[in-house]
């Protein structure tokens, strides 16, 4: 049995990601939640669980995009389906990101 590790509310978001870890290039992927904590998405290659980095991804309010930038860590890299399911723990997330996603959360 797996404990669950989120401290926060989590939304679906689907979306376009990008991610830039450090020492890697940019990744694209797909976002599949979202919580004031971390952010799920999912890759076609594997990437390795407690990397920092960077996400990017746009949050669509009221018919108005939002884009977020922050930096991340990675939590975990899981196969699943044909894809990498990637948990990322949001790391000092800014004042305009956590307005952002804290919108969205409502």
């Amino acid at each position: 049995m797996t404990v669950e590790q989120r401290n926060s509310l989590r939304r679906v978001i689907k979306t376009k990601a990008l991610l830039a870890l450090d020492g890697r290039g940019t990744d694209s992927g797909r976002t599949t939640d979202v919580g004031m904590d971390g952010l799920g998405i999912n890759f076609p290659d594997p990437v390795d669980a407690g990397r920092p980095g960077y996400v990017r991804f746009t949050v669509l309010m009221e018919g108005q995009p939002s884009v977020v930038t922050a930096r991340v860590k990675t939590q975990y890299c899981i196969f699943s389906q044909g894809e990498f399911k990637v948990g990322l723990q949001f790391m000092d997330l800014d004042q305009s990101a956590s307005v952002v996603i804290s919108r969205y959360l409502r």
